[in-house]
């Protein structure tokens, strides 16, 4: 089965609170007969469409094949934090690479969330970036450990946008008793993640980038000159992009035997009215230390939306029990609140959760696996596609340098493995260990 069509009927958003709040724009063509393009793109979310509107301003002629519509996929069913630093943090990093180059993939990090603001104010683009991130602590021990690092960040890298909260500033800030403390991040933010993705679109297409919606690809040619075939159609270009993450299926089998597919989670609750500010006290949106990330943040109507839970097959689960469960515990003066919408949407892990930027064919370029911290490092990853393009690819070298493990036993048998890891840090989490 194709998570393309698992959960989804085709060319339609899911029903969910980004749906229904979608700004408008016009429907793109269905690729039809053959076109001929500088570079290729298949996959219409945050990578291909930022990759489409950075080249399409360098000049070059681009063509985007998006299977259903601009930002189907997780770009437009996300939690829409906008994060700071790498999805690893940079004791990790420097580690992994070494000082030197842990600074420059903090400044390329930080360059990804300047990139998104910047972004929606050069394109007038409908969508509005609320700063603040709060990151609430299970334990005094992550307390400690999150205080450390905030440390650490203003020492080392001069950031200096951390604010510790002891148990009572994060029950202040988050109205929840479960969390022992935390910080707030007031640099890093939310966004609606579809709308963001709309603002990429119609900047790409004004750029002269052409999209095509409803255009599924169903295989590729390798070559001098890779051929992509739709259904409809095909497109033949000098450099192809990959640009698909958690959709890709068997379209490369290299990249797909270091990427993950998984499935995450989001409810959002009726309006709250005045019951909202004591859920959160500021327009903050937050995330705890769980291994399966609880995250929410408040809709600018004042419903909840909500994030949790995971899992690793074809078809979603019942997602309103899926996420009311975490919710609840975090939130139980929430019990016999009405759920409005409830939806899923499949995004990609690598290994070491770091993106996995690579060249799997002569003239082919991808970049995926961003793990849950992609809306700022996807945006990135289409401009310095665009750089490696254009024969400047210093920075997407620098990613594409981290280690990245293939998942044991390749694409064939990720899933299982990846269950029997995933059940034992849920186990743990639920222990509180």
């Amino acid at each position: 089965m194709n998570l393309l069509h698992a959960n989804d009927k085709a060319g339609q958003y899911p029903a969910s609170y980004y749906a229904a709040t979608k700004a408008p724009l016009d429907p793109f063509p269905v690729l039809q007969g053959t076109v001929q393009a500088d570079v290729g793109i298949v996959g219409g979310g945050y990578t291909g469409l930022s990759a489409a509107l950075h080249l399409a301003q360098r000049g070059y002629s681009v063509a985007l094949l998006e299977a259903h519509k601009v930002g189907f996929g997780a770009s437009g069913r996300n939690g829409g934090q906008v994060g700071s630093g790498q999805r690893q943090d940079q004791i990790w990093i420097e580690k992994a690479v070494g000082k030197d180059h842990a600074h420059r993939l903090w400044d390329l990090a930080e360059e990804s969330k300047a990139l998104v603001k910047s972004l929606i104010r050069d394109h007038a683009m409908p969508v509005t970036f609320y700063p603040g991130v709060a990151h609430a602590c299970w334990s005094d021990a992550e307390v400690r450990d999150t205080h450390r690092y905030a440390e650490k960040l203003q020492r080392d890298y001069g950031y200096t946008h951390l604010e510790p909260l002891d148990r009572d500033g994060i029950r202040r800030l988050i109205g929840s008793p479960v969390y022992k403390g935390g910080e707030v991040d007031r640099d890093a933010g939310h966004v609606h993640p579809l709308n963001f993705a709309v603002g990429l679109a119609a900047a790409a297409a004004k750029a002269g980038a052409a999209i095509y919606e409803n255009s599924e690809v169903l295989r590729i040619d390798h070559g001098t000159t890779p051929v992509i075939h739709t259904a409809q159609g095909q497109v033949r270009c000098k450099h192809l992009i990959l640009a698909a993450n958690g959709y890709l299926g068997d379209l490369d089998p290299q990249v797909a035997a270091k990427v993950m597919p998984i499935n995450n989670f989001i409810v959002a609750t009726e309006p709250l009215g005045d019951r909202a500010a004591g859920i959160l006290s500021e327009p903050v949106a937050v995330a705890d230390t769980k291994f399966v990330v609880n995250y929410w943040r408040l809709s600018e109507d004042n419903r909840l939306l909500f994030g949790g839970g995971e899992s690793y097959g074809y078809t979603f689960p019942d997602i309103i029990k899926t996420v009311s469960k975490p919710m609840l515990e975090v939130y139980p003066q929430l019990k016999g609140t009405r759920i409005d919408y409830a939806w899923g949407g499949t995004l990609a892990i690598t290994i070491n959760r770091m993106p996995c930027f690579t060249r799997p064919a002569p003239n082919v370029l991808s970049a995926s696996g961003y793990s849950g911290h992609g809306v700022a490092m996807a945006t990135l990853a289409g401009k310095l596609l665009s750089e490696a393009v254009a024969a400047q690819a210093e920075r997407f070298d620098l990613m594409a340098s981290l280690p990245q493990p293939r998942f044991p036993g390749g694409a064939a048998l990720r899933t299982p493995l990846l269950v029997l890891a995933m059940t034992w840090f849920s186990m743990r989490d639920r222990l509180g260990l």
